[in-house]
């Protein structure tokens, strides 16, 4: 029989009612666990349960929880067959990513799941979430850092939250779902992370500046002037589909060119849900390029964020990290 660790970091799906709303509830949420007969049922999988101090809504987490979640995994890695995460969805698909440069080598499926209703609640989709994510990390096809919500197991650094009220709340807009749970669990084995075997090893993050700007029409870029010294390491530019900004780049080529002097490295995402930035392929594009500016091919903002956290925590010039900016590591990209 596997033997899973469930890491419990809070979120919604341990949450019960307080008179300030919804809050987690960590001595309740462990007794509803061991009260579910269907997570003792067989096929499930031994399971033993750590929770995190304190508890946390997701919105409140921070590079912190993801190194302490880290260390977690990393200390327990032998003992366990795989890992499943429970997690607010707010700010899932930022750990999700975050954790599939962290846990380097990984050879052990690790889940991040949660829940858009508390499990004490009569309607929560908690229970199908951790049920399914127990069986799969039990089952051990896939070795990588996930998601399973609604039905569909996604890639971490490949999900993003693209919904506030519906049960199915991530997307993978631009890569296949790895499985989706019907009346059988079905695999994409096509779909599934392949990496050169390296020793397992975990690389903490470290809290360097790193700032996302999303542009808008009429945006006034001399606005950010300020906040762009040497102090920050990373800009994640949220641009019109390919990766075009107004004005073709007049406005913004000055600052562009002053944090690249200054060793900053901007990185360019759409806003898109789906497609590709392509540096260039447009006249208001190309000011970004020329000035320095990275594509982020089809990275999503969380994937990108989490991605320079990890590439400046690794001591990298910031010519590296350009490079590697466009460069899958570990699936997060084309």
């Amino acid at each position: 029989m596997s033997h899973i660790l469930m890491i419990n970091t809070g979120g919604t799906i341990s949450m019960v009612h307080s008179d300030r709303g919804y809050v987690p509830d960590g001595k309740r949420f462990r007794k509803m666990l061991e009260g579910t007969d269907l997570l003792k049922a067989y096929p499930m999988p031994d399971w033993d349960l750590i929770e995190t101090e304190p508890l946390l809504d997701s919105s409140n987490v921070t590079v912190a929880e993801w190194n302490r979640v880290g260390a977690l995994i990393a200390e327990n890695h032998d003992a366990y067959d795989g890992f499943v995460i429970l997690h607010g969805t707010d700010t899932m698909a930022y750990t999700a990513s975050a954790l599939s440069f962290m846990l380097e080598g990984l050879d052990k499926p690790v889940i991040l799941t949660g829940s858009q209703i508390p499990l004490g609640e009569i309607r929560s989709d908690g229970r199908d979430n951790l049920i399914n994510a127990l069986l799969i990390a039990a089952d051990r096809r896939v070795n990588e850092v996930c998601i399973f919500f609604g039905g569909k197991l996604l890639r971490g650094n490949r999900s993003t939250k693209y919904s506030a009220d519906e049960l199915i709340a991530f997307a993978s807009p631009n890569y296949p779902a790895l499985a989706e749970a019907g009346i059988s669990i079905f695999y994409n084995e096509s779909a599934f992370l392949k990496r050169d075997p390296v020793p397992f090893r975990l690389q903490q993050l470290e809290e360097i500046p790193i700032g996302v700007i999303k542009v808008f029409p009429g945006i006034q870029f001399s606005l950010f002037d300020q906040i762009l010294t040497e102090k920050l390491k990373g800009i994640v530019i949220e641009t019109f589909g390919t990766g075009n900004i107004p004005n073709g780049g007049n406005a913004l080529l000055p600052i562009v060119n002053k944090a690249v002097k200054n060793g900053t490295v901007i990185t360019v995402c759409s806003q898109c849900l789906q497609g590709t930035v392509s540096l260039g392929a447009y006249e208001t594009s190309s000011a970004l390029a020329d000035a320095g500016a990275v594509s982020g091919k089809d990275l999503t903002t969380e994937a990108a964020v989490a991605k320079l956290y990890y590439l400046f925590s690794k001591g990298y010039t910031p010519d590296k990290i350009k490079s590697l900016m466009e460069t899958s590591i570990c699936g997060e990209e084309k």
